[in-house]
């Protein structure tokens, strides 16, 4: 059987990185101790992440393509002859749920903890050197919830399930999370709007299972909307788990994406922990009314001495960091030509992973900003995910072997269109979107590019290279990302007043 040699792993890499993870790992229990401990902690095991994804990936695949998990790469010469392990992302699931596990005792462990509590030096700003251990129970549902995506990230893989039963998959691996932040009496407010505070007030309470009753006395509608906040929260998971997948189909397109937004969300993070230094960004060069500050002895960065804030962001970066770790060490195997497919487990995974820190850590609008490229990818395709204009199993672009250039890929039309569908199409094509085969005689639409952003890419630049492609749909997340912290730190001073953190 032919097969690809897997991308050399030079072993300096291993020793040279092992003890650099051996001692953040052991940081916390030197003096002096860190103003955050666990942090320490987990940059060691993100290190130990990345190392054990990028050696036990390669190491792993030919056992899942003698267990018959394996496919063609559809989009090269040698899609027929040289099988690719697929179903990958268990790997890397397997390696972070386990080093988030064994990330426990450093977060939640008396002993470190009281340790850290005789060592720590206050002067140093803002400490969070105990994470308060009534989030243990929202740490652990947290990853129960990531043990369910990977499980049924899985099964889709092996059963290969259809998109109708595939998208309210996600909705059952967050029943934990949600069962336990409604235990928790977690926060379901929402702060509205400027321009519609006439209306709904200042907050509004989507979580409250109880309705008041409507004073008449007032123009405001009644603040209190029954567990709308919940299905949010269980429509959040979906997308970002689904988004994903909608996504797939050309090598390092998902795990890409999923490093790029994990990279943004720790900087998000790390722009509300307490930094020994001062400086301000002239926000109001991109539209605001004021400047951001953070940094300084106890001004806890943008926190400004919110220590809730700060363990917010804190659980945040405990999740992400070993992500990104498991993605980075998974895109050396998975980029241009790739060596092995993630499948949808990881889809699932790196998805809930960000449905977990953006619901828990409270900032789900700015992880949504995250999402641009996504949001508009599934906004482009819901004619054709909602049935609107004919969807094909696999929306990829299509490979000319000859010139080993992508074109767009296509859907035909078996009858003639519905108006509805004519008119969407129409309007997509004059803005752009797609392109469009129409009968000479008729003008009936015969034929339609599939709505992806990656044929959208195609039908704008022309046909490129897989690798090209690739790049430049990183591209966009990474302009997707930039759009994000200026609309959140900048432009939501013309929506939103007072301290918006």
């Amino acid at each position: 059987m032919n097969t690809l040699s897997p991308r050399p792993l030079p072993r300096v890499l291993l020793f040279g990185l092992v003890p650099v993870a051996v001692w953040f790992i052991v940081r916390p229990l030197l003096d002096p101790v860190p103003p955050l401990p666990a942090l320490y902690t987990s940059v060691g095991f993100s290190i130990i992440a990345f190392l054990a994804t990028i050696f036990l990936v390669p190491a792993l695949g030919p056992t899942f393509v003698n267990a018959g998990l394996k496919g063609g790469d559809l989009l090269k010469p040698y899609r027929h002859e040289i099988p690719i392990p697929e179903s990958q992302g268990l790997v890397c699931a397997s390696v972070y749920i386990l080093l988030l596990m064994l990330f426990i005792p450093f977060a939640f462990s008396n002993f470190i903890m009281n340790f850290a509590n005789q060592k720590v030096n206050q002067s140093q700003g803002l400490s969070v050197e105990q994470f308060p251990h009534y989030q243990l129970s929202v740490y652990l549902s947290s990853l129960l919830s990531l043990l369910i995506a990977t499980m049924l990230g899985f099964l889709d893989d092996v059963f290969d399930i259809r998109w109708r039963h595939k998208l309210p998959i996600p909705i059952i691996a967050s029943i934990p999370l949600l069962m336990v932040y409604y235990a928790e009496r977690g926060n379901t407010h929402v702060v509205v709007p400027l321009p519609l505070r006439f209306i709904f007030g200042t907050l509004v309470n989507l979580g409250a299972f109880n309705l008041p009753i409507l004073d008449r006395t007032k123009l405001r509608l009644p603040c209190y909307l029954g567990p709308l906040y919940y299905v949010y929260m269980s429509l959040l998971s979906t997308f970002t788990t689904n988004s994903f997948n909608i996504l797939a189909g050309i090598n390092g397109s998902e795990v890409s994406q999923a490093l790029i937004i994990g990279i943004s969300v720790i900087l998000n993070d790390l722009l509300y922990l307490p930094w020994p230094i001062d400086f301000r960004i002239p926000i109001h060069l991109l539209g605001g009314t004021s400047e951001v500050d953070f940094g300084g002895v106890w001004s806890a960065g943008m926190a400004h001495g919110s220590r809730e804030l700060v363990e917010r962001h804190l659980f945040s970066l405990y999740f992400m960091m070993p992500l990104v770790a498991v993605c980075t060490g998974f895109l050396y195997h998975n980029w241009y030509p790739a060596r092995v497919f993630p499948g949808d487990t990881l889809c699932y995974v790196t998805g809930m992973a960000f449905a977990v820190v953006g619901i828990q850590a409270h900032f789900s609008k700015t992880l949504l900003l995250f999402f641009l490229p996504q949001i508009f990818n599934f906004v482009m395709s819901c004619p054709q995910l909602f049935g609107l204009v004919p969807c094909p199993r696999h929306r990829v672009p299509r490979y000319d072997p000859d010139t080993n250039l992508l074109h767009p890929s296509t859907t035909d039309f078996i009858k003639p269109p519905s108006r509805l569908t004519s008119l969407t199409l129409r309007t997509m094509a004059t803005l752009g979107l797609t392109q469009l085969k129409v009968h000479p005689k008729t003008g009936v639409i015969m034929e339609s590019t599939n709505l992806t952003i990656l044929n959208f890419f195609l039908v704008r630049l022309g046909p490129m290279g897989e690798k090209r492609l690739v790049q430049i749909l990183m591209c966009s997340q990474v302009a997707g990302t930039a759009i994000a912290f200026v609309v959140r730190y900048g432009l939501a001073g013309l929506v939103y007043d007072g301290d918006r953190r």
